[in-house]
């Protein structure tokens, strides 16, 4: 009984999913937002039809043939070992097909791979495990990672029911903003292991591979939120490093890039300035609960044989020095934070695991000593 209403409930889902492709559960592609993605999905229901039409011819032939010619009725097999007309026939058949369906899928990805004329250019990096956007043309740089909603949810006993979670492990904190109608070029790489940009309503993905860089382009013609993921297995966070494109009119756009710029005058300032302890605590918090808590868990005891524990740490409770060089750094499987936390984040976080999760050491860092840190640690980095 109960494997008859899976059945049931399986081929619901086939006959709502046949009649839409935008559909929450469907078995088609879909069609996206961008001439390419369009493309691709017209290119996906030729190849689709074509395949169902040969499949009817053959089986049916086949059918007719087993049916109609069975021994009950009186036939014998023929005895035949070949027949050149009908080889050449099966031949030639599937060639014309092959060829015609070529045309529109060389079209396609001759079409893809032609960034020449972009208006603007985004660098993308894949991190373990989160996004680095680069607006060449705007110099506009900032990470996008898990939003916070989601990444509390998905804590080990954190209680709280992920169907509650808006776009439950699909947002993030910054997303990817672009104007409509404009075609922009997107360059990848990846600082640690290979990573996969996708987002399905553009109608491509590209791999972000370390020491390569990968291009790609789009125009979207609809202004709305797209979503995507991480497409390449990239370690133990792979599933929680979400895509999300926000594509705007271009007077909205505009406006979003004078925030945007505003924003890093903003973060400038406040590296500058002198932060009580109090209040690098505080800000901490959050900033462990986004970046460290999935290895080393809320309290900081760590996962035993897999994240080594913050509560009473050695290289918490030693120097300071070498503890914002391992953070700066990375080690091992912990990524090298130096480049994604803001120095204000940075020393928040520092200080807060020294003073928090069972720790009392007592001290603190600058956001202005950390800042100086990171640009001796890029211009290290640069001239290697």
């Amino acid at each position: 009984m109960k494997k008859t209403k899976q059945l049931i409930a399986a081929l619901s889902l086939l006959l709502s999913g046949i009649g839409s492709a935008q559909a929450d559960y469907t078995l088609n592609l879909m069609k996206g937002v961008t001439r390419i993605s369009n493309e691709v999905y017209d290119m996906h229901m030729i190849a689709l039809w074509i395949c169902v039409a040969v499949g009817v011819v053959v089986f049916g032939t086949m059918f007719y043939s087993i049916y109609y010619h069975r021994k009950s009725m009186g036939h014998e097999a023929e005895q035949f070992h070949e027949n050149t007309t009908v080889e050449i026939i099966w031949t030639i058949i599937p060639t014309i097909i092959l060829v015609v369906m070529a045309i529109p899928a060389t079209k396609a990805m001759i079409d893809m791979d032609d960034t020449s004329e972009a208006e603007m250019t985004i660098k993308v990096t894949g991190w373990q495990w989160k996004w680095e956007y680069e607006y060449l043309d705007e110099d506009i740089h900032f990470f996008s990672s898990l939003d916070e909603e989601s990444n509390r949810a998905r804590q080990i006993g954190s209680g709280i029911d992920p169907t509650s979670v808006p776009h439950y492990l699909l947002n993030v904190d910054n997303p990817v903003v672009i104007p409509v109608h404009t075609k922009i070029r997107f360059l990848f790489t990846a600082a640690d292991v290979i990573h996969a940009w996708w987002v399905p309503d553009l109608g491509w993905k590209k791999d972000t591979v370390p020491g390569f860089i990968n291009e790609s382009w789009t125009e979207v013609d609809v202004p709305g939120t797209y979503r995507g993921q991480c497409a390449e297995l990239c370690g133990q966070d792979h599933g929680f490093m979400p895509i999300v494109v926000i594509a705007m009119e271009k007077a909205d756009y505009a406006v979003w890039v004078e925030e945007q710029k505003a924003l890093a005058l903003a973060e400038q300032s406040a590296a500058q300035k002198e932060w009580s302890k109090e209040e690098l605590i505080a800000k901490g918090e959050t900033v462990y609960a986004n970046n460290c808590a999935s290895c080393h868990m809320a309290d900081g005891a760590g996962m035993a044989g897999v994240f080594p524990a913050i509560s009473g740490s050695p290289i918490v409770i030693g120097d300071i020095d070498a503890q914002v060089d391992l953070m700066m750094k990375g080690q091992g499987m912990m990524p090298a934070f130096g480049q994604m936390l803001s120095p204000v984040d940075f020393a928040s976080v520092t200080t807060f695991i020294r003073n928090g999760l069972g720790n009392a050491v007592g001290d603190s860092i600058q956001p202005s000593v950390i800042q100086k840190q990171q640009s001796t640690l890029a211009a290290v980095e640069d001239d290697e």
